[in-house]
């Protein structure tokens, strides 16, 4: 039985034709009937479109009509539905952000790729560092800092010379950028059970801010909390013999 294909697609003109193009041959499911939703655009749609069916058991198959595409497919018109069939499937689960400004507001939101805290003004940002409430940094003096996902970990973790981290490895990448204290601190790995903190030291003269997945931010921050939330999963469809572990692994050796 052929799936009910449910099309979403960017506001890039490309990803807008194709939808044409696609919704024409294989028509467009009702969103409660779907089996499956094929992602037309670039690696922020699909992030974006993972965050809106964060509620949804549905599988996500995407097709780049953006410019890297890490997480979408090759795009093509022909045989759809037996690259669906043959797909393969890999699982993620995001993390959540716990920020509190400087105001005692809160404010929570899920990251698919990473948290990120990044300072505000022009000098470097001063955190406290604890793992599931112990210290393990007094003070790191940098220009930010971020907990990624192995899904995220080729992303702004990698760009700040984080580790790249196998699918289904359980683990979660600490990465500072640009590190001025402690100078040979290169980060670290933590199981993905662990609860990080970081607490912003002198947020008024340092001020911080925090961000989920670019999508949620929240300036002057004094402290932010990133665990991951096994609760949610994300389905995500790729080409056979060419799943997010391969591409994991092939990223490492360009």
């Amino acid at each position: 039985m052929k799936p009910r294909i449910r099309f979403t697609a960017s506001r890039a003109a490309a990803a807008s034709a194709a939808f044409k193009r696609l919704t024409a041959i294989y028509g467009q499911a009702e969103a409660r009937r779907a089996d499956v939703i094929v992602a037309l655009g670039g690696d922020g749609f699909m992030l974006h479109t993972l965050h809106a069916q964060s509620k949804s058991d549905l599988p996500v198959y995407g097709m780049n009509c953006g410019t890297i595409g890490f997480l979408m497919n090759g795009y093509a018109e022909d045989a759809l539905f037996e690259r669906l069939a043959a797909a393969e499937e890999a699982k993620i689960n995001p993390l959540a952000m716990r920020a509190e400004n400087a105001r005692g507001k809160v404010t929570e939101a899920l990251a698919i790729n990473e948290v990120s805290l990044l300072r505000q003004g022009s000098q470097a940002a001063k955190l406290r560092v604890l793992i599931d409430g112990r210290e393990r940094l007094a003070e790191l003096a940098c220009d930010g800092a971020l907990v990624a996902t192995p899904a995220g970990s080729t992303a702004y973790n990698y760009s700040a010379h984080g580790p790249i981290l196998p699918i289904g490895s359980d683990v979660l990448a600490l990465t500072a950028m640009s590190a001025f204290r402690p100078r040979r601190w290169r980060g670290a790995v933590l199981p993905n059970s662990a609860r990080v903190r970081f607490e912003v030291l002198d947020p008024a003269k340092r001020p911080v801010m925090a961000d989920a997945d670019s999508r949620s931010s929240v300036r002057d921050v004094v402290s932010v909390e990133v665990f991951s939330v096994p609760e949610i999963t994300h389905r995500l469809l790729f080409d056979a013999g060419h799943g997010l572990e391969e591409r994991l692994i092939g990223e490492q050796f360009i």
